[in-house]
C-alpha cells in the first residue's frame, strides 16, 4: 500500500507540475478590493458567488428598485393582463414625482411600452408610478405585489414601500437579493431585457441618456440599472456576457457615478479572467438508469428538472467529479418528476453543485405476476 501511495502522489505532483507549465491551471488570486458598502459578483447560469462583501446587509437601493417594478410589469404582460400598447393615464401624483423623470404630462395618455422604456432607460419616477397605478390602482397596492414576488424569488432580506426607490426607512434590499432579481429578469423575460442595453431614450422631445456608463465602456455589458440618493450613495446592478459566460455584479454605496462603474468593472474583469462556467447536464435528459421493482418496465431513466451548470477556477474543469446517489429500492408506480436521488459535483473535497435526480417518465405497476415475483426477490435480498 505504501508503495502504491507514493506512486500516486508522485504522478499527481507530476501532473500538476506539467499542467502549470502548459498553462492549463491559472493562478487563483483573491477578489480585488472594492470601494462600496456592499457588493456581490455572481455567475448567472450556476448561481455561484465569486466575490462578495456585506452582500446580505440591508441597504437602501434607490432606483435599482425599478428592477422589481419592471419584473412585476413583465409578469402582468406575460399573463395577458396588460399590453404594451395600453394607453396609461398619467395621474397628478405621477406627474409631480421628484428626482429622475421622463417628463410625462399630467392627464395625458402614454403607451405602456413608452413608460417601461422611460423607467428603464431614463429611470423615470413618473413612469414608474404611472405603471404601478395602472396595474394595481395605487402605488401602495403595487408595492404589496412587489413584496410578494420578492418572496417567491427568495429575496428574503428585501422590503419595498414604493415603485421608485425614493427614500423610506422601511424600503431596503441587499446586494445578494438584487443579484437574484437580476438573474430572474434575464431568465424570465428576455424579450424585455434588451431595453436595459439602450443607451438613450427620447420622449416628449427630450432625449436622456442611460446612466450606466459601462454600456459605453464595455461591449459585453448589456444591463441593468443604476441608482442614487444621498442615503443610498451611487449604486449599480450590471450584467455582462463574454462568450457563453454571463456574470451579474451589484455594488451599493459607492462615492460617485464614476466609482460605481469602475468598481463594477473590477469585479467583472476578475470573474471573467479567473473563472469559467460549463453546463454539465441539460434538463429532462437521461443521466443514469435505475432498476424499478413491481413495474410494467424494469428500468427508469433519471435526469434533472433544470439544467446544471458549474463555475470553477479557470483550468480546473477536467478535475470535476460527478457522483449519483439513488434511493433504493425504486418501486412502481412512479410518476415523472418524482425525486429519487441526487447528483453531486465535486472539485476535490468541495461540493460545487448538487441537484435532485428525478424520474423522467411514468412507470405503471406491472402485472400481478411481476409484482409477486419482485416481492419475493425483495424479501430474499432484503
Amino acid at each position: 500500500m505504501l508503495k502504491t501511495t507514493k506512486v500516486v502522489l508522485f504522478l499527481s505532483f507530476l501532473f500538476a507540475f506539467t499542467q502549470v507549465f502548459a498553462g492549463a491551471i491559472t493562478p487563483q488570486p483573491s477578489a480585488p478590493s472594492v470601494a462600496a458598502k456592499s457588493y456581490i459578483l455572481m455567475d448567472y447560469d450556476s448561481g455561484r458567488i465569486l466575490a462578495e462583501e456585506n452582500a446580505d446587509e440591508k441597504l437602501p437601493p434607490a432606483s435599482i428598485t425599478k428592477l422589481m417594478t419592471s419584473y412585476v410589469v413583465s409578469h402582468e404582460l406575460h399573463a395577458g393582463n396588460i399590453h404594451l400598447d395600453d394607453e396609461v393615464l398619467i395621474s397628478e401624483k405621477a406627474w409631480r414625482m421628484q428626482g429622475s423623470r421622463s417628463f410625462m404630462e399630467v392627464n395625458t395618455k402614454v403607451s405602456l411600452e413608452s413608460l417601461m422604456r422611460g423607467m428603464i432607460v431614463q429611470s423615470g419616477n413618473d413612469a414608474a408610478v404611472a405603471l404601478a397605478e395602472h396595474i394595481a390602482g395605487s402605488e401602495e397596492t403595487f408595492a404589496q405585489m412587489m413584496n410578494q414576488y420578492a418572496q417567491q424569488l427568495g429575496m428574503y432580506n428585501t422590503n419595498y414601500m414604493n415603485a421608485t426607490g425614493l427614500p423610506d426607512p422601511d424600503h431596503y434590499t441587499t446586494a445578494h437579493d438584487i443579484a437574484i432579481l437580476s438573474a430572474a429578469l434575464i431568465r424570465d423575460f428576455p424579450e424585455h431585457y434588451e431595453w436595459y442595453s439602450e443607451k438613450e431614450y427620447t420622449y416628449n422631445g427630450i432625449t436622456q441618456h442611460n446612466r450606466n456608463k459601462l454600456l459605453w465602456r464595455d461591449n459585453s455589458v448589456d444591463g441593468l440599472k443604476t441608482g442614487h440618493t444621498e442615503e443610498a450613495g451611487f449604486c449599480l446592478a450590471a450584467s455582462a456576457k463574454r462568450g457563453d459566460m454571463r456574470l451579474i455584479s451589484v455594488v451599493l454605496g459607492t462615492r460617485s457615478e464614476n466609482a460605481r462603474a469602475q468598481e463594477t468593472q473590477k469585479l467583472l474583469n476578475y470573474g471573467f479572467r479567473f473563472f469559467e462556467t460549463h453546463q454539465l447536464y441539460k434538463a429532462n435528459t437521461g443521466i443514469i438508469d435505475t432498476k424499478v421493482w413491481k413495474g410494467a418496465t424494469d428500468q427508469l431513466s433519471l435526469g434533472l428538472a433544470k439544467p446544471l451548470s458549474v463555475t470553477v477556477p479557470r483550468g480546473q474543469y477536467d478535475q470535476l467529479q460527478a457522483t449519483t446517489n439513488i434511493q433504493q429500492p425504486v418501486i412502481a408506480p412512479v410518476k415523472a418528476g418524482t425525486v429519487l436521488g441526487e447528483v453531486d459535483i465535486r472539485l476535490g473535497d468541495e461540493v460545487v453543485a448538487k441537484q435532485p435526480l428525478v424520474a423522467l417518465n411514468d412507470v405503471e405497476q406491472g402485472s400481478w405476476w411481476r409484482r409477486l415475483i419482485d416481492e419475493i426477490m425483495l424479501w430474499i435480498w432484503g
